[in-house]
């Protein structure tokens, strides 16, 4: 059986017109599940009831299951389990313009890199756009409020699950489904430099942020594996090639690493690094996890970080923390229930 939530409005149509009914049913079926929130066919009431019977027999319309939600003033975190029995993540986050949702786009990380808590449980599969989709229906039902943004910074690499991203990101941007706006949409990556060309090209006005954390390829083939494979210089060509072909900003993350990365040399490689990219700096305080040995910043440090930077010309914010009293880190609550 098919999981609904897995097809594109375009999907729909060519199943309804495969099965010889109007193609317009597709939109009316998303306005169900998406608008009104209905996911029993036999409530859809302009659906015929012999239709409904074979959409119940074909369609799989269930939910996650809700393993665990730990709650702060300004965060959600959420544990989902998945059909199989596997766990991910997905945070609320309060801000003064609405709220956001952070997104798992796969079971476990094989990018590795070594502050990461979400990277320590391998690649277990990835998610499918219907298991990503479902992250937001849930929340936004636990909350009954709706959604303004979205981000694609959970568990995993949003990039290695591309295709599942795409349909994900169509999905819930599509004006008959969740209908968030595509410069609300940010997808993070920690620098998979092919993909970063085909997101360039797809036509769509979402927002890339660059997990970069590092400002020379030295100190980044020690943190993040990922840069053996593509470093810096072929991220810094891709993301010029996708601000080119775009015309948007790309968000620079920065996570600041007590003693690692946060001397005031960083903020100066970093500024000649990323000097005349259309990009700003989001500067991360670290989720401190006992189970890694990196130590947040001190905030002095931070800010003298910060100072250069600006100094320097380039745009930089403190991202606001997030989660202080709860697992805040990605992937900790995952981890500390598979570790049990």
């Amino acid at each position: 059986m098919d999981c609904i939530f897995d097809y594109k409005l375009s999907d729909m149509q060519e199943y309804f017109v495969s099965i010889g009914e109007k193609k317009y049913k597709a939109k009316q079926i998303y306005e169900w599940l998406y608008k009104k929130r209905v996911y029993n066919f036999s409530d859809m009431s302009n659906i015929s009831r012999a239709l409904q019977e074979k959409l119940e027999s074909t369609f799989d319309t269930s939910m996650l299951k809700l393993r665990k939600r730990q709650t702060s003033k300004l965060t959600n975190k959420y544990l989902f389990e998945l059909s199989d029995g596997n766990l991910i993540e997905a945070v609320l986050m309060r801000h003064d313009y609405g709220l956001s949702v952070c997104v798992s786009s796969q079971v476990g990380c094989n990018m590795g890199c070594t502050f990461c808590e979400s990277g320590r449980l391998k690649k277990v599969r990835d998610l499918k756009s219907g298991e990503i989709v479902r992250q937001i229906l849930m929340i936004e039902n636990d909350v009954n409020m709706r959604i303004s943004s979205v981000v694609v910074m959970g568990i995993g690499e949003p990039f290695d699950n591309y295709a599942n991203i795409m349909d994900f990101i169509r999905i819930i941007n599509d004006p008959s489904g969740i209908a968030i706006g595509a410069r609300h949409i940010t997808v993070s990556t920690s620098g998979i430099v092919p993909r970063i060309y085909d997101y360039a090209n797809e036509a769509i006005q979402t927002n890339l942020a660059l997990s970069l954390h590092a400002p020379n390829n030295v100190l980044r083939n020690k943190i993040m594996r990922v840069n053996k494979a593509y470093p810096l210089d072929d991220v810094l060509k891709a993301l010029k090639y996708y601000i080119e072909k775009t015309n948007r900003r790309v968000t620079i993350e920065y996570l600041l690493l007590d003693g690692v990365n946060d001397t005031i040399d960083c903020a100066k490689e970093l500024a000649h690094l990323i000097k005349g990219l259309n990009a700003y700096v989001n500067l991360i305080p670290y989720n401190e996890t006992s189970h890694i040995e990196y130590k947040k910043s001190k905030n002095e440090i931070v800010m003298q970080f910060y100072d250069t930077l600006k100094k320097l010309g380039i745009n930089v914010t403190v991202r606001r923390e997030f989660g202080g009293s709860i697992d805040a880190a990605c992937g900790q609550l995952r981890a500390s229930e598979v570790e049990k």
